[in-house]
Order: structure tokens, then sequence, then C-alpha cells
């Protein structure tokens, strides 16, 4: 799981006690899906039979416009990730990927799910040695496409949960030639949150 001890008001819904609201709560379930999507390819490459992944991007999007339940959508990804656990790599991540999008409607805080497994298969996809690059190109596409309206509030919460999403927001650089490392960039705002409890590490499903 993917998701903090101490849950941010603001990704929870105001139906449910906190302050997001439904507009802002679908644009969250949009970008989580085009995350999910651009990486894809790597699942469909790998098992061209399976739809599992695909008709769970298409529910977070269906969802978001008002064309399915939200528990219709939640099984869908439950589906996808089904089609995940037989599976190493990127086409394992790629599926993890689009079935913690479909879970959006439930739990908002699965966008991050969905835009951490979507850049783990990029990393495993990688030639040796570029992971680490690559998996910032793909967080940096991702962040390219939020919305204007949650795009702050997504990378606060990236930074907040950096730790429990293997660190893929926020990866520490390889070591250089004269042995240091460097800290990814983090552009954005930084942290503000008050939260003291501290958040475990990101399990793999």
């Amino acid at each position: 799981m993917i998701l903090p001890q101490v849950r941010d008001r603001r990704l929870i819904t105001v139906r449910r006690g906190g302050s997001l609201t439904d507009a802002d709560h679908q644009l969250l379930a949009f970008w989580a899906a085009a995350c999910a999507e651009h990486v894809l390819p790597l699942f469909e490459a790998h098992q061209p039979e399976d739809t599992r992944p695909r008709l769970a991007i298409e529910a977070a999007r269906a969802w978001a416009r008002g064309e399915m339940k939200m528990m219709r959508s939640r099984a869908l990804g439950g589906h996808s990730m089904g089609a995940a656990r037989p599976l190493a790599g990127a086409p394992r991540f790629a599926a993890y990927a689009a079935g913690q999008a479909a879970c959006v409607p439930h739990v908002a805080e699965h966008d991050l799910g969905a835009a951490a497994y979507a850049i783990k298969p990029v990393q495993a996809a990688a030639p040796q040695g570029r992971a680490y690059a690559a998996g910032l190109q793909e967080r940096d596409w991702q962040r390219e496409q939020l919305p204007a309206a949650v795009r702050d509030l997504v990378i606060e919460d990236q930074e907040q949960r950096n730790d429990i999403c293997w660190c893929v927001f926020y990866p520490e650089a390889p070591e250089r030639s004269g042995g240091s490392r460097r800290a990814a960039d983090r552009s954005g705002p930084r942290q503000t949150s008050t939260r003291t409890s501290p958040s475990r590490p990101a399990r793999e499903l």
C-alpha cells in the first residue's frame, strides 16, 4: 500500500469530512489514468490478450465522467492487479498502475499509487545505468499532465509520501565519480504539513 498512516484532509472528499471537491477528485482520476496509460504498452507488449489493465484505466475515466459507479471502477482495478500478480518487472508494475488508477474513485490518494507504479516500469525497462534518468523523465512527464487546479496539491503530496512510494518522486541519484550522491531536484512547493506520525515504507503489492 502507498497510503499514509495519517490522512491529508485535502485528499478526503467533502462528504467524508475532508475538503476535496468532486471536481478535483475527478481531475485526480483523469490524471491517474493518464499516468497508467502512458506505460500500458509495457504490459500489453508482454500480455497482448489481457485487457484487464486497459479496462481499469477506462473505468477511472468513466467514473470521472459520471458514467460508472465507484464500486464497479474499484472492482476493475482489482482485476488489473490480478493481472499483475503472476508477472515480474515492467509488465507487473504497469498493470498495478492501471489498478491503482481505477481505485482513485474510492480513495483519491490512490492517484500517487498510479503515478508511482507508472514510474517503476519505466525504470525497470530502462537500459543498464539509465533507470534513474528514465524515472525522472517519466515523473516530469506526469507533472506536465497535471491540471492546474490540483497541481500544487499533488506535488506537495508527492513530497510527503515520497518515502512510502519507493522514493520514485525524489530518488537519490546514483553515485558520481567522486563517490558522492545528490538528491533529485525537488521542484514544486515544499512540504508544509504539520503531521507528526511517521510513514511506513511501501510494500510492493
